[in-house]
């Protein structure tokens, strides 16, 4: 395959992921407005910390309301907004027409007109849900129906690649800022049944439980995990499950077998092998309290490491 084919439905794949659990993040945490007592405080800063975009974000809008914020993240031209995402992913699906299912590049084209027409209407409260719930369904469409129309040559491991990574980095992203900054008073509980029914952090397991919803995890959560919702439970289950397709852990673990179907893999795989020995080894019990934010940094700075291997081995250098 060539590079420049390589790279472009990695990148579909990736901006695809990105806008989804973006969108996905908005709704849930402006839902996560209507549990919490109205006077408490959403640190909408930290959302655009999750983009990795506070810089951006900070030299345009002096303030970070939930208006500037959705504004930011939904509609601007910022290479960080949802639709800039979702205008990336259809010119890289265009570029590469000749190995993608026509029907999915029209339901990309499709959904980039939707959210350019409509996406700004979210900026308030009223139409948001419906709109961002629009924008998620029409991804796993188009997600779904690349899994069940592509031939499993090397365009597709591509795209799982870049799937698989962006759903590893997402996650880690949502925990390191729910860990630290969205309620810094209410964000932190103990694991014990004890300490977490204690009423000093009456909110704490709000706050988890839309974290968990922000991934669509909260009822396989349920499921696998005896405990009432707790940061140590939930932090451990996002980063360390197997089994949950947007757990961290689960993404490395596809993405080593994927990797068995590429040429030239070795540096690559090493590299994903180690990122997967340090997610398993942390003791999210015995960090939360004095560790955990440098363990996910650490985290992320290993799967960036993931995606420079990547296109060092198979994408053309960049001019």
């Amino acid at each position: 395959m060539l590079s420049r084919v390589a790279e472009r439905v990695y990148w579909q794949a990736r901006y695809l992921e990105r806008a989804e659990n973006t969108a996905r993040m908005l709704n849930v945490f402006s839902t996560l407005l209507l549990d919490l007592p109205p006077r408490t405080k959403l640190g909408w800063h930290s959302l655009v910390e999750i983009t990795g975009a506070y810089q951006v974000f900070d030299a345009k809008y002096k303030h970070a309301t939930e208006r500037n914020v959705m504004r930011f993240l939904l509609v601007d031209n910022n290479g960080h907004s949802v639709l800039d995402m979702l205008a990336q992913t259809r010119e890289n699906a265009r570029t590469t027409r000749e190995i993608m299912p026509t029907e999915a590049f029209e339901q990309i084209n499709n959904l980039y007109y939707f959210a350019k027409e409509h996406a700004a209407s979210g900026v308030a409260r009223g139409p948001r849900h419906e709109r961002l719930e629009e924008i998620i369904s029409s991804c796993q469409q188009i997600s779904g129906l690349m899994a069940g129309t592509m031939s499993r040559g090397e365009a597709y491991c591509f795209i799982r690649l870049g799937r698989s990574l962006e759903r590893a980095d997402m996650t880690t992203r949502i925990v390191d800022v729910g860990s630290g900054n969205l309620l810094p008073a209410l964000s932190r509980t103990d694991s014990s049944e004890d300490a977490a029914a204690d009423a000093d952090e009456p909110y704490a397991s709000t706050l988890w439980m839309n974290i968990l919803r922000s991934l669509s995890a909260y009822q396989m959560y349920r499921q696998h995990v005896k405990h009432r919702v707790n940061a140590v439970d939930v932090v451990a289950y996002l980063l360390q499950d197997e089994d949950f397709p947007r757990a961290t852990t689960h993404a490395l673990i596809t993405l080593t077998h994927v990797l068995k179907k590429l040429p030239n893999n070795t540096r690559v795989a090493k590299q994903v092998e180690k990122t997967l020995r340090f997610v398993q080894k942390g003791r999210i019990d015995l960090l939360l309290d004095n560790g955990l934010l440098k363990y996910v940094d650490d985290l992320q700075v290993e799967i960036a490491s993931i995606h420079q291997k990547i296109a060092d081995t198979w994408f053309l250098p960049n001019k």
